[in-house]
């Protein structure tokens, strides 16, 4: 079976088990005094038991091996990890600096927004690297073998955006046993695609840096430049509101046109276009292109 279809079966059946056991944890979480969102903690379910079905089919995904390549060196390539950051910082100062042009006082607002900022770093590190460990040294790194290297891009991204977005907007609770809540949850979060135009925007931002993480992970062959490219949007998402205090200012392109302003607006596509073409030099990659992958 090809790594592909093995991923599938294994996500799809991460799925199905969260499905049974998501309503029991939300069961035992009323009883336990703590009242939570029943998406949420299908989310929260979803994850591990996906993880767990990863972790069980581990030598047929060559997991082990996908992210030790991945991670890979890591005191040789801490310079790679500044280089994205920097890349995500001067990204989101442009983006501030057509804010501050339309009278939106995003410069005015950076040492109030600076002084959040190391309590968004931590966190935005660990989802930078987990994301990047499984979206790109797994998903990508894997799939470059069976698809090749522009299919396993452009799918990989497809993947990291939707992922990002089908999540349910419902917000119910569950206090006693109800087994079709997961079904219910995930119903809500396709449902989405319904309205096309309210996700179309988010969807392309996501998809487009999606393609500029899976690119430089493919030009590097580690997730290095990713990750700190990563960490910086994440941190920029989350300081976003507290820079932009006038977004009604802004015109749509800038301010964006979805659920995640600062990567929905086609500024920020263009930027990460921008960085696309330019990629290679920017992650400091010398090697010639090959696959990502070792030969097994």
């Amino acid at each position: 079976m090809s790594f592909t279809a093995r991923l599938t079966v294994a996500i799809v059946g991460g799925i199905i088990i969260a499905l049974l056991i998501a309503p029991l944890v939300a069961v035992v979480t009323a009883l336990a005094g703590w009242h939570f969102p029943f998406p949420r903690i299908f989310d929260r379910v979803a994850m591990v038991t996906v993880v767990v079905a990863l972790l069980s089919d581990a030598r047929g995904l060559h997991l082990i091996s996908l992210l030790r390549d991945g991670f890979a060196r890591p005191a040789k390539n801490t310079g790679r990890v500044g280089r994205g950051f920097a890349v995500g910082v001067a990204m989101i100062a442009v983006l501030l600096v057509l804010a501050e042009l339309f009278g939106s006082s995003a410069g005015a607002a950076i040492p109030a927004a600076a002084s959040s900022t190391p309590k968004y770093l931590l966190s935005a590190i660990v989802i930078a690297i987990i994301e990047e460990g499984f979206f790109r040294a797994l998903v990508c790194g894997g799939m470059q073998n069976d698809l090749g290297r522009g299919t396993a891009i452009a799918l990989s991204s497809l993947i990291y955006a939707l992922a990002h977005v089908l999540r349910s907007p419902a917000r119910f609770f569950v206090a006693s046993y109800q087994p079709a809540a997961g079904l219910r949850t995930i119903e809500g979060s396709v449902a989405q695609l319904s309205n096309p135009a309210a996700v179309l925007a988010t969807v392309v931002g996501l998809f487009l840096l999606g393609v500029v993480l899976a690119t430089a992970f493919v030009e590097t062959r580690t997730v290095y430049f990713g990750a700190g490219l990563h960490a910086a949007v994440v941190v920029g998402a989350k300081l976003w509101p507290k820079l932009v205090v006038a977004p009604a200012l802004l015109p749509a392109w800038v301010a964006g046109w979805g659920t995640q302003p600062l990567i929905s607006g086609a500024a920020a596509w263009l930027l990460a276009l921008v960085v696309l073409a330019l990629v290679r030099p920017l992650a400091g990659a010398s090697r010639p292109l090959e696959a990502c992958v070792p030969a097994r």
